[in-house]
């Protein structure tokens, strides 16, 4: 979720000269004038109307919404008795089979720095030099918490990840940290969490077979068990890939890991980078889209050195070869394919256009990939009314999408409707940092989310139902 180079870095270095996209800010370029009017005026409410400030200077949510803290970075308790680890990012849910309750499986995006690390528990570490992870959060149907719990330690740098078909949880670790000083592993790789048999994380392996770099999150293809994967990095720009898995391979709980522990499992299946065109034009940067509805053909180009032992993946590449990307964050699987989220473009990065976000969609079938919703360069990150640096999503049973904004100021869990207006789901109120983790229950009557610092895993109920659309535009 982070990077060392921030927006208002870039904008403070002059990178915003020479906009390609709207400059009216986020609400007027995904959700058009008469949306940002209504946004500013009050005149008509999109979603489920404006937050409310909340008393208590935590979470603000539309009237009729509340919130429960579920788990608290350094207050809350886990099992073994250490504090809940800081940095809470990308979070699933999942419903067990007759009384075994819900679960929360909750990424740590802990590098070291952070005041509340995951235990290294015995049996269930990877590397006793890394301190970031995973823990279950048991809830009741109402969100309340029940216990927590660590299912995989010793990874560095959690950050999102993806619910599979067969009810597991793969959570990313965003890094390229090769073993050396107090790591005793490699890192840049994907684990896989079982939300319920305990036995099944013992001894974490990595999917190398998905590759080391900088993995941000995964969708996965229920009919195919093929793996998308988004990648968060920069110098050059990072890129959107797609695992296909062996003849034969049937995704299942426990399949993946006993695929990397097979014979030749380092390189199984194939790992590809996509490729975009524009008929016979060849699509360099994803920043080049500036209209939602644009459409590109996607290619894949296999991928040399999956497990980056010499050159980093992304660098194996020309940039006729493949389309490259600047903060590719979240992914989620629905309406048949994959949503994937880039959170900002700058030309200081290399990006032939400037926004502050875009939603992709790949269709597996038509083989294409079309801009959904674009962001353009938010002209004043302290106006609550607008939105810049999409990163976490989920899409909405009620309608849209629900994104976590992870830009400059004001900090809201936004939602954008069908029709691609924007409105706050939540804002902020206790500091900047970025909201994560935005999933909602299986019944569709909470939605979860996280504030990643200090540290606050929220449950939100309320009215739900299908958001306003607000004025058509």
């Amino acid at each position: 979720m982070t990077s060392s180079l921030s927006r208002r870095d870039l904008m403070r270095s002059g990178a915003m000269g020479g906009l390609g996209i709207a400059i009216l800010g986020s609400i007027e370029a995904i959700a058009g004038p008469a949306a940002a009017q209504a946004a500013q005026t009050g005149l008509k409410a999109v979603g489920y109307g404006p937050v409310v400030a909340d008393p208590a200077g935590l979470l603000a949510l539309p009237r009729g919404f509340s919130y429960k803290i579920v788990a608290q970075a350094g207050k809350t308790l886990l099992e073994s008795g250490e504090p809940t680890p800081s940095d809470a990012d990308g979070t699933g849910f999942f419903k067990g089979k007759g009384h075994d309750g819900y679960v929360l499986v909750n990424n740590h995006e802990i590098d070291g720095s952070e005041p509340y690390g995951v235990p290294t528990l015995p049996g269930l570490t990877y590397d006793p030099g890394a301190h970031g992870g995973t823990t279950n959060i048991e809830v009741d149907r109402h969100g309340n918490r029940i216990r927590e719990y660590v299912s995989v330690a010793g990874t560095h740098n959690n950050c999102a990840g993806g619910i599979t078909p067969w009810d597991t949880w793969l959570t990313c670790e965003e890094t390229e940290q090769r073993a050396g000083g107090a790591f005793q592993k490699d890192h840049g790789y994907v684990f896989e969490v079982d939300p319920f048999d305990r036995d099944a994380n013992v001894d974490p392996v990595p999917l190398k077979f998905l590759g080391r770099f900088a993995h941000e999150a995964v969708a996965v293809d229920p009919h195919t068990s093929a793996i998308y994967e988004t990648e968060d990095a920069g110098s050059p720009n990072g890129l959107y890939f797609r695992w296909t898995p062996p003849r034969h391979f049937r995704g299942r709980k426990g399949a993946l890991r006993a695929l990397a522990l097979s014979d030749g499992g380092d390189t199984a299946g194939t790992l590809e980078a996509m490729s975009c065109f524009k008929g016979s034009k060849h699509i360099a940067d994803l920043s080049e889209a500036t209209q939602p509805g644009t459409q590109y053909k996607v290619k894949w180009v296999n991928v040399p050195d999956r497990d980056a032992k010499t050159v980093s993946v992304r660098k194996q590449f020309t940039n006729d070869q493949i389309t490259r990307s600047r903060k590719l964050e979240g992914a989620w699987w629905s309406d048949g394919g994959a949503y994937f989220v880039a959170s900002f473009a700058r030309h200081g990065d290399g990006s032939v256009n400037e926004h502050d976000g875009q939603v992709w969609f790949y269709d597996p079938r038509s083989e294409t990939v079309t801009l959904k919703t674009i962001f353009g360069v938010n002209p004043d990150p302290e106006q609550d009314t607008d939105y810049d640096g999409p990163d976490n999503i989920t899409v909405s049973p009620y309608g849209g999408i629900i994104l976590a904004e992870d830009g400059e100021g004001v900090s809201h869990l936004v939602g954008v409707t069908k029709k691609g207006n924007a409105y706050p789901m939540a804002r902020n109120e206790l500091n900047t940092s970025e909201f994560t983790g935005p999933t909602f229950s299986a019944d569709g009557k909470v939605l979860f989310a996280n504030i990643q610092t200090p540290g606050y895993v929220f449950a939100i109920t309320g009215p739900w139902g299908k958001p306003d659309e607000g004025d058509k535009h």
